[in-house]
């Protein structure tokens, strides 16, 4: 029923996410979905849809998904299919933003649970759920967040990357008062771009993930982002070490 709970966010725009927040990805033509499933048996066929895509993908990739192995393996006709998407593609974006909430939701949970007295450890608990998810949720070690088949697939006006790091950037400021700054979104930015491509090697690299190469990713992550972003426990101004260095000649960031 979770997944069916997930599905009615489908398609709008800035729509309340699993947080209590706002999940902030959109999609082409207001969502992936041609038509809004209401009636519970309704979404319970599009979640098996999704479900039957991340199987696919997994198996013969992206290429090789069409809508009639999505019909047969979730055992729905054709017509249905096509009654809520309009191609593969469709699917496999309502399949990622489905995964995006999913991964912005336990990360939320992590924070809210406590037991992180810094920032920091967020980032690493980040990392934890993008690796979780690479090796426990079907396709997502295929399609990540979409950038296999567009790297626009969450967000016609941005790439799939700057949509984590908005989330990221949330629930950093919701969880730890770090004030959004565009400095802070910088730092993100070239954060998550290293990560996606150290854990895409890792996964490259061994099935499961090469540990060496993941336990390497957290502590470059970590320094990277302990050095650039200049916040203590008194501190919540989200300005970077280098910034303090060159002085007040500079106005300060904007919020982003």
């Amino acid at each position: 029923m979770g997944r069916v709970v997930q599905l009615r966010r489908l398609g709008w725009e800035g729509t309340p996410g699993l947080l209590g927040g706002v999940v902030t990805a959109r999609t082409n033509s207001g969502g992936p979905l041609r038509r809004t499933p209401v009636q519970v048996r309704s979404l319970a066929k599009v979640a098996r849809m999704l479900d039957a895509c991340a199987e696919i993908v997994d198996e013969v990739g992206y290429e090789g998904l069409t809508t009639t192995l999505i019909a047969e393996r979730a055992d729905v006709a054709i017509g249905s299919v096509y009654q809520f998407f309009p191609d593969k593609r469709a699917v496999v974006a309502a399949l990622t933003q489905r995964n995006l909430e999913a991964y912005v939701r336990r990360l939320a949970d992590r924070m809210s649970s406590g037991g992180m007295s810094r920032w920091v450890e967020a980032v690493d608990a980040a990392l934890d759920e993008y690796i979780d998810m690479h090796r426990n949720v079907p396709g997502f070690k295929t399609l990540h967040f979409g950038d296999v088949v567009d790297l626009n697939l969450l967000d016609p006006e941005r790439d799939n990357n700057a949509v984590i790091v908005d989330n990221l950037g949330r629930l950093l400021e919701q969880h730890f008062g770090l004030t959004r700054t565009d400095e802070l979104a910088f730092a993100l930015a070239m954060a998550v771009e290293m990560a996606d491509a150290l854990v895409k090697a890792a996964f490259r690299y061994q099935v499961n993930g090469d540990e060496r190469i993941l336990t390497e990713a957290k502590t470059i992550i970590r320094d990277y982002l302990d050095r650039r972003i200049n916040r203590g426990d008194d501190d919540q101004t989200g300005v970077s070490r280098s910034d303090e260095a060159v002085g007040d000649s500079r106005p300060a960031a904007t919020p982003g």
